[in-house]
């Protein structure tokens, strides 16, 4: 049968069905360009499970890594080592290590560079059993780290350094324990004599009776933390990718330094953390604003610092050239480009 297209009563179907074509043609268009769009997975590992590693959860739970195409989660691997091994079999692109497990790596032939980081103090405290009154009464004693050469012990040492107890002198015991809920459990328990604690952490143990004996927050110490690190390969293979990632790091910082986002921030730290009580999770937010800033340049007298720490336990670090394992170049473009300056006025606003 012909169908007489000047019918008036044939108008309106042949309308609804071009109309209904158009319809289902956009959204397949529109699904293209979402699947075209969609956020790159990335997978970054980290190790010690505390606050240095809050500005990358904040960062994702707030969608700042989003806003430059990235779809980051986090894996953890519980050390230093573990971390520069999983880099190094690429099984994930980029990582979250401390500086000590970079140089480690990077001594035993790992092609890891790093370009930035925002933690660059350590909110700590040397905590001790309540016998032990005085740095003096260390000696000959257990202190608990998460792992040889790791971040944990890194920022240990550092301490330590700072306040003038040389290990070897003082006879200090340094026994692997765990991650940090672990070993400021392994102190109240008494199956160690002291640790350096995030304030969150410490405050459980001053509860339980133990002795803060410095407050590490008020030392002078060069030092920059965990922070971003890939196979160079990798950085020069994905550029956009990196930066898209300290782009979404510096916002996350300037998330954790405004007010408006305090209950938001505490928050993540309180989930990610398992924080019980109001007043850890009161120190913890603490201990992030005060460890993170927006200088987050790899900075090569913290590194210089670090080496020389590591290389008492691995001599083959101290032949490390630390400005081949430091990137600053993305950080400079964000510094020419403006995108820092504008950062900088809105975390003093």
């Amino acid at each position: 049968m012909t169908r007489n297209l000047s019918n008036p009563k044939t108008l309106p179907i042949m309308k609804v069905t071009v109309d209904l074509r158009i319809v289902l043609f956009s959204v397949f268009i529109l699904f293209l360009c979402a699947k075209a769009q969609a956020a790159e997975q990335l997978l970054v590992a980290y190790g010690g499970h505390n606050e240095n590693v809050a500005p990358m959860w904040v960062g994702i739970e707030k969608g700042t890594f989003k806003k430059y195409g990235l779809d980051v989660s986090m894996l953890q691997v519980r050390s230093g080592p573990m971390i520069m091994a999983t880099l190094a079999s690429g099984s994930v692109q980029v990582t979250w290590p401390a500086s000590s497990s970079v140089l480690s790596a990077a001594s035993g032939g790992v092609k890891v560079v790093c370009v930035a980081s925002p933690n660059n103090k350590i909110p700590r405290e040397l905590v001790a059993r309540k016998e032990i009154k005085s740095f003096e009464e260390l000696r000959g004693r257990v202190i608990g780290v998460q792992s040889i050469g790791g971040g944990f012990w890194l920022q240990t040492m550092i301490v330590l350094d700072n306040i003038g107890l040389d290990p070897e002198k003082y006879q200090l015991k340094m026994r692997v324990i765990g991650d940090t809920a672990t070993i400021t459990q392994a102190l109240i328990s008494g199956n160690i004599d002291a640790a350096v604690l995030p304030y969150s952490f410490s405050s459980m143990a001053k509860r339980a009776g133990y002795r803060s004996l410095v407050d590490s927050g008020e030392l002078k110490a060069p030092y920059q933390g965990s922070g971003l690190c890939a196979q160079r390969e990798a950085i020069v293979r994905s550029p956009d990718l990196i930066m898209g990632l300290v782009k979404g790091l510096i916002e996350a910082v300037l998330i954790i330094h405004d007010p408006s986002h305090k209950q938001d921030v505490m928050e993540i730290l309180k989930k990610h953390l398992r924080l019980a009580k109001a007043e850890d999770v009161e120190s913890s937010y603490k201990v992030l604003r005060v460890q993170t800033t927006l200088d987050v340049a790899p900075s090569l007298p913290s590194w210089r610092a670090t080496q020389r720490i590591v290389a008492r336990v691995n001599p083959r670090v101290g032949q490390v050239d630390i400005e081949q394992l430091l990137e600053g170049s993305f950080v400079r473009s964000l510094e020419e480009s403006g995108f820092l300056p504008e950062m900088r006025r809105r975390f003093k606003d």
